[in-house]
Order: C-alpha cells, then sequence, then structure tokens
C-alpha cells in the first residue's frame, strides 16, 4: 500500500488524506510526494518512507528502485538493498544517483545530481520488509523545468496545510500502533491456544499410562 503526500498548503487535500488513510491505513505504508518538480541542472532529492510493524532486519529486507518515461513503459532498476545498498549503473543515471536516506528511521530517499530533462518519468520505490506480508510500492512523477515558477503569497494555506499534516502523521502514527499491538496480541493468544493443545495431548498420554498400570 503506498500513501501519497500532498504538497503543502492544500488544506483541502490533506483533509481528504487524512479521512481516507483513518480506513485504508495497514501494517505496510509507503508515504511518498505523488509530483516533484526539479529544476535543470540542480540536485533534486526524491522522499521515500515507510511504516512497519516489525523492526527492519538487514537480513531479510529488500528495496528497490526503478525508473519508468511512463507507466505504460518497462521498468529499469537503478538501486537495489540485498544485504546492502547498491547503486546500478544505468546508461541513464550513471553515477549521478545516491542514497540519501536512512535505514534506521525507514528512509530510503535517494538524489539525482546534475538533472537532466531525460531524468523526467516515473520513479517507483519497492520495500519488503519481513515478517510483513505486503510489499510496499511508492509512486513518484518527476518533472525536470528550465525555469521554476515564482512563488505565491500562500502563507495562510501552508499554515493550514502544515496544522493538517500534523494531523494527519500523528493519526496515521497512532493507526500503525493500534494495529501492530492488535497483531501481536493475536500472536500471543494463538501460542497460548497452541500451548494449550499440547499440555491436553500430554495430560492424555499420562493418563493412558496410569491406566495400564493399574491394570
Amino acid at each position: 500500500m503506498r500513501l501519497v503526500l500532498p504538497s503543502q498548503g492544500k488544506a483541502s487535500s490533506c483533509v481528504a488524506l487524512l479521512i481516507i488513510a483513518a480506513s485504508v491505513v495497514s501494517s505496510m505504508d509507503v508515504l511518498v510526494a505523488s509530483h516533484i518538480n526539479a529544476l535543470n541542472g540542480t540536485m533534486v532529492r526524491i522522499s521515500c518512507s515507510f511504516t512497519s510493524c516489525y523492526r527492519l532486519d538487514t537480513t531479510k529486507f529488500a528495496m528497490n528502485w526503478t525508473y519508468q518515461e511512463t507507466l505504460n513503459d518497462t521498468e529499469e532498476m537503478f538501486m537495489t538493498f540485498k544485504n546492502k545498498i547498491t547503486p546500478l549503473r544505468t546508461e541513464r543515471f550513471g553515477e549521478r544517483v545516491k542514497f540519501a536516506g536512512n535505514l534506521d528511521k525507514n528512509d530510503l530517499s535517494i538524489t539525482i545530481s546534475e538533472v537532466q530533462l531525460t531524468d523526467e518519468g516515473v520513479y517507483n520505490c519497492y520495500v519488503r520488509n519481513p515478517p510483513d506480508r505486503i510489499q510496499g510500492h511508492g509512486v513518484i512523477q518527476l518533472s525536470v523545468v528550465t525555469e521554476l515558477p515564482p512563488p505565491r503569497d500562500s502563507t495562510i494555506a501552508v499554515a493550514i496545510g502544515a496544522s493538517v499534516g500534523g494531523m494527519l502523521a500523528l493519526v496515521i502514527l497512532s493507526m500503525v500502533v493500534v494495529k501492530c499491538v492488535r497483531r501481536h496480541k493475536k500472536q500471543e493468544l494463538i501460542s497460548d491456544e497452541q500451548k494449550m493443545e499440547e499440555e491436553g495431548k500430554t495430560d492424555g498420554e499420562g493418563g493412558t499410562e496410569e491406566g495400564t498400570k493399574q491394570l
């Protein structure tokens, strides 16, 4: 599952996302911005992070970053993680892609230096964090522009968006915690039932042996 983060200042989008998140949050959520603008020739950071009920274990964890010109094109992998972070040298990116995240904080972000017009396209962030059975997937559309639009006076909108965004983060965090607690309780209940079944079998075998001795 993925959660798309709206840009700051769009309070209505934040409210809508808050309502949706309250109903669909799962044990694995990938958080990305759906669209990013990058200025040609500069460095851009493409963020991707995730939430999970389980601590990241580097011996089981897996991550892939891929690129597509459009959603209908074949995906081209340019970074992976299997026991270690491995940037894959490609004709498109060369050595311009770097890992800029922090695995301890579930941050899988990357940077692309000297952005080119040919870098425009769709970026996919895939996450696996066993024993979580769900694969996370984030999709980011990158647009490369030759000049950035002039800033707008949106102080109030930004303040509202930041406030609602903070509420959204708290709601998602609390729901993940609740879901994780329920999952662990369910696992403990299953373990207790299995233990009782094993004890019942042991008692039954013991009773049979005593009956045999008396005979």
